[in-house]
């Protein structure tokens, strides 16, 4: 009975080599061009600080008249969110894995804790909520950042 021969790098297929697997399975597909992802790292953050400055004013206001003072509150907040956001966006992924995932805590407590503040309840229960809140972030960011990336912040994924 006659057998087959083996391959080199001792792989039972022909053309699947360890180079040619590493190479397929480097970088998912990108569907969108680089243009529509700079597009979108700036209309991301503008869209969601849109929201958030809508919902600080109408949790400020508490259902009464819209007056120009609320409208301020929301574009001042609408602006913040976004421009602190972009900037985490851009600068976050720069710095090691914890520093990264402190980061974005501590943005995501600031941002729900204003918000929070905005419809009344009392400073303590606000800055426990916050507290609560942001504990959740940071184990949910460490957890994703340790899985993907390696000590030096590259990604493994």
């Amino acid at each position: 009975m006659a057998q087959a021969a083996p391959v080199p790098g001792g792989m039972s297929r022909p053309g699947r080599t360890p180079e040619v697997e590493a190479a397929r399975h480097a970088r998912p597909p990108d569907v969108f061009d680089a243009r529509t992802h700079h597009v979108a790292h700036f209309a991301g953050p503008v869209v969601l600080g849109l929201v958030y400055g809508y919902w600080v004013a109408a949790d400020n206001r508490v259902g009464g008249a819209i007056t120009g003072w609320n409208l301020l509150l929301g574009f001042v907040s609408a602006l913040v969110f976004a421009v602190v956001s972009m900037a985490l966006l851009t600068l976050a992924p720069r710095m090691p894995r914890e520093l990264h995932a402190l980061l974005w805590t501590a943005f995501a407590g600031c941002a729900f804790g204003f918000l929070y503040s905005q419809s009344g309840h009392s400073i303590w229960r606000t800055t426990v909520i916050s507290l609560v809140v942001a504990g959740a972030t940071f184990a949910t960011f460490f957890y994703r950042y340790y899985t993907r990336e390696d000590a030096f912040g590259q990604r493994t994924r």
